[in-house]
């Protein structure tokens, strides 16, 4: 049965090739129309008029029908394999269907003398298509470690969206404001509210593109340093903390997944805390723990060229500390690195010779 099925899907394929039902597209093939009583009498009386013209020699096959039908064969059962319901899911019959059809486009161009435009975008989605199935699909490892970026990012917004329950921590000269709340689940979150005298994008740069700059300007870090990039969006980060004044907290590192995203007008940066196995615990160092965490900027309204920044700090200091210190140390570094910012974004951008 499934041989006879198989065989159905080649002869359909096959007469669909030759019809140029498949590689033509749609907007290209002639219409049907219906034909009623007056155009039937119409194309009579035409007909009669005109059958004493004689009627043009046959022209021999162009050089694009006769490459297709050599193409015929090996096309026809890939189209015809892909097609069929239990093999959709072989990914190397597909890619070997899709680079097929690519190479034969691209030798059907060269060699006919005048390529019609449906030639070239049927190439040019082919090629793209082939591409495609050529990237590297992504480890169950890299998976997982996506999958934790994205609940990052869920859980961080999900706070945020919670208006209830914040209470005042700090409130700086210029406005800029730190609010807390405990939370059953994660413990107390802090949330830093200011507004940046720079674009979107300026900030985003500094914060995603320059991450690993971050221990130049902010004294509170020490170094950042991506340990492996999974697709775009989602990145392994080691990052070590300088020590606090007075030696009051300990060195501590952190090993992070971080997740950014851009939706219109709003980006997103994620992160929290995971385990990597190139990044064991470090000597002279506390490993601690954060997340859920994050970062959201937005163009402030009315005022596009300024910039709000909200942040989200989650984090597990570990060890013996007690509480009041932890959250003054954590209320003062949100406060600082505001600070710090701001004199980075401002700072004289370098012209290039």
């Amino acid at each position: 049965m499934v041989t006879l099925t198989m065989e159905r899907s080649i002869l359909r394929s096959s007469r669909n090739i030759l019809d140029g039902r498949i590689l033509q597209p749609t907007y290209l093939r002639p219409r049907r129309r219906g034909r009623g009583r007056t155009a039937l009498a119409a194309d009579t009386e035409h007909n009669h008029h005109h059958s004493h013209r004689a009627q043009p020699p046959p022209q021999p096959p162009s050089t694009a029908t006769t490459t297709a039908q050599e193409m015929l064969p090996a096309t026809s059962k890939l189209c015809a394999a892909i097609s069929y319901r239990h093999l959709r899911n072989m990914t190397g019959l597909r890619r070997q269907a899709a680079v097929a059809i690519s190479q034969e486009l691209s030798r059907l161009a060269c060699r006919s003398p005048g390529p019609s435009s449906w030639i070239h975008q049927v190439r040019r989605r082919s090629s793209l298509l082939s591409s495609r199935l050529e990237e590297k699909p992504f480890s169950e490892m890299e998976m997982s470690y996506i999958k934790q970026g994205e609940e990052a990012l869920q859980k961080s917004l999900r706070i945020l969206e919670d208006q209830d329950g914040w209470k005042t921590e700090t409130v700086a000269g210029n406005g800029d404001k730190v609010l807390s709340k405990v939370l059953p689940d994660v413990g107390k979150v802090f949330r830093l509210e200011v507004v940046v005298d720079q674009p979107l994008d300026s900030v985003y740069g500094e914060l995603v593109d320059n991450m690993e700059q971050m221990g130049d300007w902010n004294p509170n870090v020490k170094e950042v340093k991506i340990l492996e990039k999974i697709g775009k969006d989602t990145v392994i980060t080691h990052e070590k903390a300088a020590p606090t004044p007075g030696n009051i907290v300990g060195p501590r590192d952190f090993v992070s997944v971080r997740c950014s995203k851009r939706r219109g007008s709003t980006c997103v940066l994620a992160g929290m805390s995971t385990t990597y196995g190139a990044m064991p615990e470090q000597e002279g160092f506390v490993r601690a723990e954060n997340g859920p965490t994050c970062m959201v900027l937005r163009p402030l309204p009315g005022s596009p060229s300024r910039t709000r920044l909200t942040w989200l700090l989650s984090i597990d200091l570990k060890g013996w500390l007690p509480k009041t210190i932890i959250n003054q140390v954590l209320s003062q570094t949100q406060v600082d690195f505001a600070k710090h910012l701001r004199q980075r974004l401002a700072r004289p951008v370098p012209v290039s010779c």
